[in-house]
């Protein structure tokens, strides 16, 4: 899939890209498009961003109520994700397990690329999966910033399967070998 960070330069310091890109991506590409909306008000985009073509919509716990967010990205007919930052405790999310198809754990602190991952988040993916496995549910533990080689064997461990990197892919000399390394690095 090909995770999209929008950001709004207020819920975040930075600003990125809006609907009309997403739109331009997807005549671009059959890939999922998961769009993470590190946006002050996710429940305005999120008509906007299902019809740009968003397969997953992932909206923050700490900026929305998720129950009204699981609800109105359901009724698009999207997937829906709610992520936490690294301050917030997973106690915000684990309520709306059972109506998510993905889980996002932030590894860094949302809004500027390149930054070293927090291992504060190996705890949290572990709980969250401890939770899923528990219940059974249909999940997906997403883990998304300082995503190299060696963290992304540390939170497979810790129970995701759904990592987001992008320096380590961009930033390499051979970005397709970098991808190669990423789904070998899973566990021992």
């Amino acid at each position: 899939m090909l995770h999209i960070d929008v950001m709004d330069g207020h819920f975040v310091p930075n600003l990125t890209i809006g609907v009309p890109v997403v739109k331009s991506i997807r005549k671009m590409t059959d890939l999922d498009l998961d769009v993470h909306l590190m946006i002050t008000n996710p429940m305005k985009f999120v008509k906007p961003f299902s019809d740009a073509g968003a397969d997953i919509i992932t909206v923050h716990a700490e900026s929305v109520h998720w129950m009204d967010a699981i609800e109105m990205v359901k009724k698009e007919g999207k997937k829906i994700g709610v992520s936490i930052s690294p301050p917030t405790p997973t106690s915000l999310m684990e309520p709306a397990l059972h109506d998510l198809d993905m889980a996002l754990v932030m590894s860094v602190n949302p809004g500027f690329p390149a930054q070293k991952f927090m291992p504060e988040a190996i705890p949290k993916v572990s709980r969250i999966r401890e939770l899923i496995e528990k219940d059974k549910l249909d999940c997906d533990i997403q883990v998304d910033g300082g995503i190299n080689p060696a963290t992304a064997r540390q939170v497979v461990e810790a129970g995701a399967n759904v990592l987001v990197a992008g320096s380590a892919i961009y930033g390499a000399e051979d970005p397709l070998a970098a991808i190669r390394e990423l789904k070998n690095a899973g566990p021992e």
